[in-house]
């Protein structure tokens, strides 16, 4: 029952189970929906599957969102937002799954879709930041819309949020199981934050958008028999930056600005990276390329398994940094910190660090360009070769007679015999 108006904690676990079921249960009719309307997944240069799959088990993960909240969460014009636009973006990323959208009608759906949430209730009212204090984004009106009326800088910040938010799950989906994967991980921390921050309907929300991507991943685990597409990564990245800003920013605690942050990590680092990469050889940003943290896990020789394994073990670490902040009673919030708490705390963020450390360093491309370079070589002759090596995962060799990097036959996939010695 909803006690004034909220949700009891204990239905955060109801919608959770509900949402899975629900999604476990419809990926298959998902599947041959996919099938019938040429929803398919064809394996290409960029792919790391080798059959084609359908794409459309994003509806499945709606259908058991819809459910759950409507069992779930009460049901006033904030929740009726959140629902409608989470069933706007998905539409947008079924006709994408069917017929590819350019970047402009993209945008324009996901900005569609975060527009209904704010307008709605979705949006930044109050937030506090370190050595600043309270702030107050809703109280500074910047313009005046038809339909809409005064727009503030918190509805603006909130637009942006889920918007970046979608798009940065949307990277991370290009192996099987990873950003459902993720996603779990991320909406049943912040499950577990909001709860304890007394924002029930945000704890129900990310439960029941938990539930919904672990019911996928039964199925998006490899060797998956069904992707989520876009349909469902930028659903989940909507909710989630939906359940971010319910649930932790509209708080005075100043840590809680950081919860998100942490928790999601792992994809925001992914998408600046290639973003950086995009912008550094000037190419378009929404552009499709090779240079994912799990398309250089391959290029190294990693499995989709033991991709996982790496990428959900680093976003385990983020989230339960994020559950150390929150529940580790290292200060009394008045400059006095417990010795004990505090030690333990630090381990927390030296493993977190070391983590983090040890994965860039495995796959940032510095080190690729320190593996190739010869005095020889110019800095921008390395460049091309690396840049060609992550976009083709074909890794090449110099040979020191011309300076010129040597591709490995497309045959044999053997490197050309160089001599070690040519003097």
């Amino acid at each position: 029952m909803l006690v004034d108006g909220r949700p009891e904690p204990i239905f955060a676990l109801y919608a959770f189970l509900v949402a899975a079921v629900i999604a476990w249960t419809l990926v298959p009719l998902a599947e041959t929906i996919a099938r019938k309307i040429g929803a398919i997944d064809v394996p290409n240069e960029r792919s790391l599957h080798t059959t084609p799959t359908p794409k459309l088990g994003g509806l499945a993960i709606l259908v058991g969102i819809l459910v759950s909240a409507i069992l779930f969460m009460p049901m006033g014009d904030e929740t009726r937002g959140i629902l409608i636009g989470a069933a706007t973006i998905a539409a947008v990323g079924v006709v994408d799954d069917v017929v590819t959208l350019g970047a402009l009608p993209k945008i324009l759906g996901q900005l569609l879709a975060a527009s209904i949430a704010v307008f709605n209730g979705v949006r930044l009212t109050a937030f506090t930041l370190p050595f600043v204090g309270g702030v107050d984004p809703s109280s500074v009106d910047l313009v005046t819309l038809p339909l809409v009326g005064q727009v503030d800088l918190g509805e603006l910040l909130a637009i942006i949020g889920i918007v970046a938010a979608i798009n940065v799950i949307n990277f991370i989906d290009g192996v099987d199981g990873l950003a459902a994967g993720v996603c779990v991980i991320s909406a049943a921390t912040l499950s577990i934050i909001a709860v304890s921050l007394d924002r029930e309907t945000a704890g129900v929300l990310a439960a029941l958008t938990a539930g919904g991507a672990l019911g996928f991943l039964r199925h998006g685990f490899p060797p998956a028999s069904s992707f989520m597409g876009d349909t469902g990564s930028n659903l989940l990245g909507y909710m989630l930056a939906v359940i971010a800003i319910q649930g932790s920013l509209k708080t005075n605690a100043v840590v809680a600005l950081f919860f998100p942050l942490i928790i999601l990590a792992v994809p925001i680092l992914d998408t600046g990276f290639v973003v950086a990469k995009r912008m550094k050889y000037r190419q378009p940003i929404y552009r499709a390329d090779r240079w994912h943290f799990h398309h250089r896990m391959a290029n190294i020789g990693f499995s989709q398994r033991r991709t996982l394994a790496y990428l959900y073990g680093w976003t385990g670490l983020m989230a339960m940094l994020a559950l150390a902040l929150r529940f580790v009673p290292y200060s009394d919030d008045r400059g006095n910190f417990d010795p004990f708490w505090t030690a333990v705390m630090l381990l927390c963020f030296l493993a977190v660090i070391a983590a983090s450390f040890y994965l860039v360093v495995t796959l940032e491309i510095l080190k690729l360009r320190r593996s190739r370079a010869t005095p020889s070589l110019a800095p921008e002759v390395v460049d091309q070769g690396v840049k060609r090596e992550l976009e083709t995962g074909s890794f090449e060799i110099v040979n020191p007679e011309t300076g010129e990097y040597q591709a490995p036959d497309p045959e044999t996939g053997e490197f050309p015999a160089v001599d070690p010695d040519p003097g």
